[in-house]
């Protein structure tokens, strides 16, 4: 490849061949496709995700009541998933991982989970998953047991 100001002229007379220009087109264009090559021959500064200082304490944003989120300061909420996945395209591990969260600590208000627990247990939906759960092993166990029975008879044959 050529210098900067060859590349210019190559390109401005590329497009003057296709394009009727005055000479005061022409000398624009000169100058606007070289102030383009010119910083794209700049170096890229790729700045690195800088760790924001969270907006409050771990011991402020998980209240028994409430949630707030760490990044913005928002508070007053019963769950943090989905304010992170809108508002600041965060995953769950990902939002932990940079305030240092446990995985023990839930992102939901201890009330909120301790009202859905006892919503599922009134409507009986741990016996329903232990229901499931037995039935799925027996039929395993049928199902290993119907295997091992023609093998059997695939090695008498």
């Amino acid at each position: 490849m050529g210098s900067l100001l060859e590349m210019t002229a190559s390109i401005v007379a590329s497009h003057a061949q296709k394009t009727q220009m005055n000479s005061d087109d022409l000398i624009q264009e000169l100058k606007k496709v070289h102030a383009s090559l010119q910083s794209l021959e700049e170096p890229v500064v790729i700045e690195t995700a800088s760790v924001k200082a969270p907006a409050m304490s771990l011991k402020k944003a998980f209240r028994a009541d409430q949630v707030c989120c760490m990044v913005c300061g928002k508070g007053g909420m019963k769950t943090l998933t989905r304010h992170l996945a809108q508002l600041h395209g965060m995953k769950p591990g990902a939002y932990r991982k940079q305030f240092g969260i446990p995985s023990s600590q839930a992102l939901t208000a201890k009330v909120f989970s301790e009202a859905r627990r006892a919503m599922a247990q009134e409507k009986g939906l741990a016996d329903n998953l232990a229901k499931a759960r037995a039935v799925r092993a027996a039929n395993m166990v049928t199902r290993q047991g119907t295997a091992q029975g023609k093998q059997k008879r695939a090695r008498a044959a």
